[in-house]
């Protein structure tokens, strides 16, 4: 089976970088599934789990790698698929102890929120800790 060559980065790091038989992540308008010769594709990304089916060597399937994003930009050509992510953690490094903690923080920031502006941070860091857990959660059930 072909493959396509994926490359998760943040701004702290390179998180992944390999071949891969599929990728599947949450598009702006929903669940996005990605296959070698995909046609090209630019969107934004929304906080959640990206899974990539890893290839072996031979083409066959691999192993699955999880990778939570906070958010970030998807690019898809042909032959390669680029998630540049504002925040991007590996599934095995994940915290739900602080994820949840973070969340907490975040609804507290929410009810004592004294503007619009400060409303709106709480609500996406809100948005952001509920779909880390969400990741570490579907990342634990492998």
């Amino acid at each position: 089976m072909a493959t396509i060559h994926v490359d998760v980065v943040s701004a702290e790091e390179n998180i992944f970088s390999g071949e891969a038989r599929f990728v599947a992540l949450p598009g702006e308008s929903g669940e996005l599934g990605i296959l070698p010769r995909h046609t090209p594709l630019i969107t934004r990304i929304k906080p959640g789990a990206v899974r990539i089916e890893r290839a072996n060597a031979d083409g066959s399937a691999g192993e699955e790698e999880f990778v939570f994003v906070a958010g970030g930009i998807l690019e898809v050509q042909p032959n390669r698929v680029t998630v540049l992510a504002d925040t991007a953690i590996r599934g095995r490094d994940l915290d739900e102890a602080k994820a949840t903690e973070a969340k907490k923080l975040a609804e507290e920031a929410m009810r004592n929120a004294k503007n619009e502006i400060d409303l709106a941070m709480a609500q996406s860091e809100f948005a952001a800790m509920a779909a880390q857990i969400a990741a570490i959660q579907k990342f634990r059930k492998k």
